[in-house]
């Protein structure tokens, strides 16, 4: 007879052609579940697939989706839900960004950072939640970052977008306590070694590289797995230097304010200059960034 265990889980990923996503469709692959795949980018996004595939996964769709576009998710959703008749997980992974001081970001740029990675996590969280409330189960885990509760000069349009994703995450957690099994959780990866560096929108002069303390996404794909093996609702900060940074930023902020500017520029920035780009904030290229 077949039990509840036996059934594959049912998984959306968000952002899975690169980065986090990926790295979290293969960890669930890994585990044999079924899987839909979303991004901007049809090609990268297939070549996903096919390494979910093989590496495990019981089935693979894939839809190419604009989480600033509600209607797309909601059909995100429904693909999922006619395909293999319900969603256990969703994982929203997708974000994009954007270097400069915020009077040399143009304003479109600026709104797009915001549009995807606010906007674009509340029409994630609402169709979920709308699906998840009915079958009264389901885990939403909603990627910030360490840069959602601690500032850093040069990208005040992700500060801002993941400072909200963090209110997000804890207004949700509240609304739902009425319902135990549908749980929500807030990852919050420090600096990690993905292709946002290359695609960002950069009107700083410099480009972005990765800093030396970056993990790897496999790190904070781990993560997202985990907290979906929980039973309760869970936030977590995932990186070593995330808890001694969170702590310099509220204990010492004038010390704070005044080293990071000049550390940001040290570790996290070429010395040669390059031109102005709107980077891939309003579409693909060459790869799909994640948080």
């Amino acid at each position: 007879m077949t039990t509840q265990q036996d059934v594959p889980q049912v998984v959306i990923v968000i952002g899975a052609s690169s980065g986090i996503g990926k790295e979290t469709a293969l960890h669930y692959s890994r585990r044999g579940c079924r899987l839909v795949l979303a991004a901007r980018s049809d090609d990268t996004l297939q070549a996903v697939a096919e390494q979910c595939r093989l590496a495990g996964a019981a089935e693979v769709a894939v839809q190419i989706t604009d989480i600033g576009i509600s209607e797309q998710v909601h059909e995100l959703f429904d693909v999922a839900v006619a395909r293999f008749g319900r969603v256990d997980v969703a994982a929203q992974c997708a974000a994009v960004t954007a270097f400069g001081r915020f009077e040399d970001i143009p304003t479109d740029v600026f709104d797009g950072v915001v549009m995807t990675n606010l906007l674009g996590a509340a029409n994630v969280a609402r169709a979920a939640l709308s699906h998840f409330r009915e079958r009264e189960a389901g885990h939403l885990v909603l990627v910030g970052s360490l840069l959602g509760v601690m500032a850093v000069p040069n990208q005040s349009p992700y500060v801002l977008s993941k400072f909200a994703v963090s209110a997000l995450v804890r207004v949700l957690r509240q609304e739902n306590r009425d319902l135990p099994a549908v749980r929500i959780h807030g990852i919050y990866p420090g600096p990690v070694s993905t292709p946002v560096y290359g695609t960002a929108g950069n009107y700083l002069g410099y480009a972005p590289k990765v800093p030396p303390t970056a993990d790897a996404p496999g790190v904070v794909a781990a993560a997202i797995v985990r907290a979906t093996d929980r039973r309760r609702s869970s936030e977590r900060q995932v990186g070593l230097i995330n808890r001694p940074a969170i702590l310099a930023f509220r204990l010492i902020p004038a010390i704070f304010d005044a080293v990071i500017g000049p550390l940001m520029r040290a570790v996290s920035f070429e010395s040669e200059p390059i031109a102005s780009t709107a980077g891939n904030v309003f579409g693909v290229s060459a790869a799909e960034p994640t948080t």
